[in-house]
């Protein structure tokens, strides 16, 4: 009961501080709202887009391994001629691997160009991009289809010319017209659409395009295009993409594919692999350290602000001590211990201090709610963003307040009631 009332004492105090100086109290929490703007802005900011990034790698899958020339954690730029001389994935290596392995669940060789010019009728669309697959790449990639149904066994095997084509697409070519079964033209050759991939939108953080592709069979795209060459005379890039079966691990599959690579290429037990083994982990990895950096920046730019407002706040108790000089020690000739003036004042420059970061966290959800309708990316307040803007407020208000707080507590009753 005693705590209660002096917490209550407390904020009722405080609150008389806010209202009777109230541009001296503005301009002390300016200090406090300003700093945990920064702070927790920048977190927010930063979560807000790992986020975005990892989701937008999470289209790659958690449980596949891809095959490259160079590992993804590595600078392309530093063993520039090393990489180079690598094959590129090729065919073979899909074949060897769908024949041999024994841990995988799935694996898909994917094949992408550009587009050229695509017409339907009187429309035209420039920019978009073509991609052959096999047939397991859907269930890799987690593709889904909006409309139509994608190449079937027989027409992959055949080499029918079919495509089904991203949202992007079927607006641009055909508008308000349903595209299933009419046939549209590129490299000088007719194809027939059978479907459109559900829309993804222009979230920048989605690495595969999909709204802007026309997806065809392996087998069709290898009468265009320069497919599966495992050294130059290419015109796109490739994708060799393997999933572990359960219940084995991604470290497991390494192993196995591993061997079946280095024999598929024939590579001597001296030889160094000339391919690698990547995972979407890797790229989170190389992500981090720059989030942390970010996030530093930000504790940084607001540790300043934060020095000020404290200041400000510690100011604002000084003063309020001077001018309750005489209550102090009409409290202390009562009884009242020093343990109790001190908490009186230390609650209040909490009281304070949360205030202001209260009006700080205010901003900070503002702009993330102004920023994710400007822009075509999710941005929040987390709820660990929000306890550690409340944290670092208590934290300030104790440190700014915990002189002032000592001053009042050692007051003698005599000297502090003559005022």
């Amino acid at each position: 009961m005693i705590f209660l009332k002096i917490i209550r004492e407390s904020f009722r105090m405080a609150s008389h501080q806010l209202l009777s100086n109230k541009l001296r109290t503005f301009l002390s929490l300016l200090g406090i709202s300003i700093g945990i703007f920064c702070i927790i802005a920048v977190l927010s900011a930063v979560d807000s887009l790992e986020k975005n990034i990892l989701n937008g790698f999470s289209e790659f899958g958690s449980d596949v391994i891809y095959v490259d020339k160079q590992p993804w954690t590595e600078d392309p730029g530093a063993n520039f001629w090393k990489y180079l001389k690598r094959p590129v994935p090729h065919l073979k290596d899909y074949e060897s691997i769908k024949k041999y392995s024994k841990l995988t669940d799935k694996v898909a060789y994917c094949y992408f160009a550009p587009g050229g010019t695509i017409k339907y009728e009187n429309n035209s669309l420039e920019g978009a991009f073509v991609m052959g697959s096999t047939p397991e790449y859907p269930d890799i990639q987690g593709i889904e289809i909006a409309d139509g149904r994608i190449f079937s066994k027989y027409e992959y095997e055949s080499a029918t010319d079919v495509v089904v084509i991203g949202n992007n697409i079927k607006v641009e070519l055909f508008g308000e017209i349903n595209p299933i079964g009419r046939d549209i033209r590129m490299l000088g050759r007719k194809f027939k659409v059978i479907g459109v991939i559900k829309e993804e939108g222009d979230n920048p953080f989605n690495f595969m395009q999909f709204d802007e592709v026309l997806w065809m069979g392996l087998n069709s795209m290898k009468k265009y295009y320069k497919v599966g060459r495992p050294f130059g005379n290419s015109d796109g890039g490739q994708l060799l993409a393997v999933k572990v079966r359960e219940p084995y691990t991604l470290a497991e599959l390494k192993d196995e594919l591993t061997g079946i690579i280095r024999s598929s290429r024939r590579l001597r037990p001296q030889e160094d692999e000339n391919f690698a083994l990547n995972e979407v982990s890797m790229l989170a990895d190389v992500i981090a350290p720059v989030m942390s950096s970010m996030n530093v920046a930000g504790f940084i730019i607001g540790i300043f602000s934060l020095i000020v407002g404290m200041i400000s706040v510690a100011n604002i108790m000084f003063v309020s001590v001077k001018e309750r000089t005489n209550i102090i020690g009409v409290k202390k000739a009562l009884g009242a211990r020093q343990f109790f003036v001190l908490m009186e004042f230390l609650v209040e420059a909490i009281f304070l201090c949360l205030l202001g970061g209260a009006i700080g966290l205010i901003f900070v959800f503002g702009l993330m709610k102004g920023v994710s309708m400007a822009l075509p990316f999710d941005m929040w307040l987390s709820n660990g963003n929000l306890l550690i803007g409340v944290i670092v407020s208590i934290i300030v208000g104790v440190i700014s307040g915990v002189i002032p707080a000592w001053v009042a507590s050692k007051l003698d009753p005599v000297v502090a009631m003559r005022g």
